[in-house]
């Protein structure tokens, strides 16, 4: 069997299957929160996959997503490389969009092919779909692709869907119902792997694409701790559960070392001694985390809003235990919570000097530190600003590919012959 990769739900596979190098299996869930898994402290959830994934692999928790929605996250984990950089903002792409992730861009898939690897992608992809197909998986470096192109309500994206086996098995409702038939998903998944025989040369990492949809109440998600939710850049907005699995090569633990779905690229050409795009990537090989639990290569970690513009730039930045933000904003979809800075209704409000949390302490973003009188504070502050500004100043944004606008005949239809469109495709 030829090397694998795969992307579930998004599942992306990435496969030699022979005694080496590795095979690769990553799981992308949407709309999940960091509060979501029964293994991050979720009391009725029902994960015994997941869960075991956990107790047998490597636990993050200070790992993140690069955007609180999905196109520009998943354009990221591809590429290693910021949205903004790949064209692929403000907001998300639709079935008739005229734009795509450019085919200029270097996959992980693509990172692979050269290696001999089988690549696959599974599920949700929201990354195009263009004339012809022309930003499809099998064009960015996937042998096969199964699954939605752009977003429609998988898994636990509302509204959620559970099929028989799972439907009214937990005590979590809808949401966690279709949580189960993921979890069920994975399990077939690992099981398949054990009956292949290639368990022990596999990694199976898994993460989410961004934070709860919270104007959803119980169907939306939980982020735990932290404060707010999908689409705003607080931390529940785009810190994420993550769980890498290796037997015999990743030891059992937790660590909170900062790790992002940029490194995924770079770690996994590392391990498969792949070459790196010759482009300004934005990840770091983490696979001394991975396999000696040592400290990470990351310092910092940038936030974009869901529309982010050069005018404004970073809206916060962690640098190490301290995260600083220089704006802060609601969003649609953290509406419904109680706390006032979530909703759309807390509108753009700039800040400076920033406000400083430390993340150690206060996770939730509750208190930030008081800068006055503090001399160690302030030099903090000079430092995260100078760090702020030699980021800005490396980033050149690529054209927008969600501005090209949208063509209903580019929409995926049943019926390609119909009229008038996209009404008549509803079959």
């Amino acid at each position: 069997m030829d090397n694998i990769g795969f992307f579930v739900l998004n599942t992306f596979l990435f496969c030699t299957c022979s005694a080496s190098p590795p095979n690769f299996v990553l799981l992308f869930a949407d709309d999940l929160g960091f509060g979501d898994l029964s293994c991050y402290g979720h009391p009725s959830s029902l994960t015994p996959n997941l869960d075991r994934l956990a107790a047998g692999g490597l636990r993050f928790t200070d790992f993140y997503c690069t955007s609180p929605v999905c196109s520009p996250s998943r354009a990221s984990l591809l590429t290693g490389r910021y949205q903004t950089r790949s064209g692929i903002y403000p907001g998300v792409l639709y079935p008739g969009s005229r734009g795509g992730l450019p085919l200029n861009e270097t996959t992980i898939a693509e990172v692979l092919k050269p290696m001999g690897y089988a690549t696959a992608a599974i599920g949700k992809w929201h990354l195009g779909v263009g004339a012809n197909g022309m930003f499809l998986p099998t064009r960015q470096g996937f042998d096969h692709y199964l699954g939605i192109p752009y977003s429609h309500d998988m898994h636990t994206h509302y509204p959620q869907y559970a099929g028989q086996g799972a439907a009214g098995r937990t005590l979590r409702g809808p949401f966690g119902d279709a949580l189960f038939e993921f979890d069920n998903t994975i399990g077939n998944l690992l099981t398949t792997l054990e009956k292949t025989g290639v368990t022990n040369n596999t990694l199976v990492f898994f993460t989410s694409d961004n934070g709860p949809e919270l104007m959803r109440l119980s169907r939306g998600g939980n982020a735990g701790p932290l404060k707010c939710g999908k689409g705003t850049t607080y931390e529940g907005g785009m810190r994420e559960p993550a769980i890498a699995f290796w037997p015999g090569t990743i030891r059992p633990g937790v660590t909170h070392e900062m790790a992002s779905t940029l490194d995924i690229l770079p770690t996994i050409a590392s391990l498969a001694g792949a070459k790196l795009p010759q482009v300004m990537l934005d990840g770091v090989d983490m696979t001394e985390i991975l396999v000696n639990q040592e400290k990470s290569k990351r310092e910092t970690m940038v936030f974009y809003p869901t529309d982010p513009a050069e005018k404004y730039g970073l809206f916060a930045l962690r640098l190490g235990k301290y995260k600083a933000h220089f704006y802060t904003q609601g969003a649609t979809h953290s509406g419904t919570t109680p706390d006032q800075d979530c909703p759309v209704f807390a509108v753009l409000k700039a800040h400076d000097p920033p406000l400083i949390f430390d993340l150690e302490a206060d996770p939730s973003e509750h208190y930030p530190l008081p800068l006055t009188g503090k001399p160690d504070l302030q030099a903090l502050l000079e430092r995260i600003k100078k760090v702020k500004e030699q980021f800005e100043a490396s980033m050149v944004f690529g054209e927008s590919q969600i501005s090209k606008g949208t063509d209903p005949d580019l929409e995926p239809c049943c019926n390609p012959q119909c009229s008038p469109k996209p009404g008549c495709c509803k079959c």
